[in-house]
């Protein structure tokens, strides 16, 4: 973890003469806080929701580092806020778009965060969910829960087919490949639409590129793997939802 080696490092030149003082945001898992609590004077934010802005600027001043959430407003104001006092900005996140980065990096703030840690995780969820509304799951159980059930039925609550269906991959980043390869085992034919076209990657997993608006036209499911910029805003419309079949999810 970047935020416990630098703490560690400055400790050890001698620039932090006592264990510097941390503010972390909220409760994470506990060998987190652990190796925080090995190289800091810790102060963790003790309630479910995340601590308001007004707190982050009462606590942000005099801290060595700063451990947070993507739920939390890291903006310039509060980077200035800190003064000199704050040595690092650290992030139990994948994403960073809550943190002024720009701002650190004018004050020589190193900002951490935790890459590729979620890529498997979030693969397997896109698969619940997919198989999930294909199969009705949620819709079954609520059916039955309310008494409805009697007996089956041939079409009662009737899913869509996954094996052998076309799935269509928007964004073929790191989890957009992760969800291709669990394809595989549904013999699912694979499309995916990029910035891009990434050979290697068509003959490694078995993916083929086409025109996004084909994509659209010929998916039985698409999943949507693409971070939220000017391009991506709206990427999904009426138009393109009337592009896609009627039983498309």
């Amino acid at each position: 973890m970047l935020y416990v080696q630098f703490l560690e490092h400055h400790i050890i030149q001698g620039e932090l003469m006592s264990k510097p003082n941390v503010f972390v945001t909220r409760i994470i898992p506990g060998p987190g806080l652990e190796l925080i609590q090995e190289a800091a004077q810790m102060q963790v934010w003790q309630e479910e929701l995340p601590p308001p802005y007004e707190v982050l600027v009462e606590e942000v001043q005099g801290l060595d580092g700063l451990l947070c959430l993507l739920t939390d407003r890291i903006d310039r104001d509060l980077i200035l806020l800190a003064g000199d006092s704050l040595k690092v900005i650290s992030q139990m996140a994948v994403g960073y778009d809550n943190i002024d980065v720009e701002a650190a990096t004018e004050l020589g703030i190193p900002v951490g965060h935790t890459p590729g840690v979620l890529t498997d995780a979030t693969a397997d969820f896109t698969w619940a969910l997919l198989m999930s509304a294909a199969r009705r799951v949620v819709e079954a159980d609520k059916f039955t829960r309310e008494g409805r059930w009697v007996t089956w039925g041939p079409t009662l609550l009737m899913g869509a087919d996954v094996a052998g269906a076309t799935l269509g991959i928007v964004g073929l980043g790191r989890i957009g490949q992760a969800v291709a390869k669990r394809a595989k085992g549904f013999d699912m034919h694979v499309l995916y639409n990029d910035l891009q076209r990434t050979l290697d990657l068509e003959d490694e997993l078995g993916v083929e590129f086409v025109e996004f608006d084909e994509l659209l036209r010929q998916s039985d499911f698409i999943t949507i793997h693409t971070w939220l910029s000017e391009d991506t805003h709206h990427l999904f419309s009426t138009e393109q939802f009337t592009l896609m079949k009627k039983s498309t999810i």
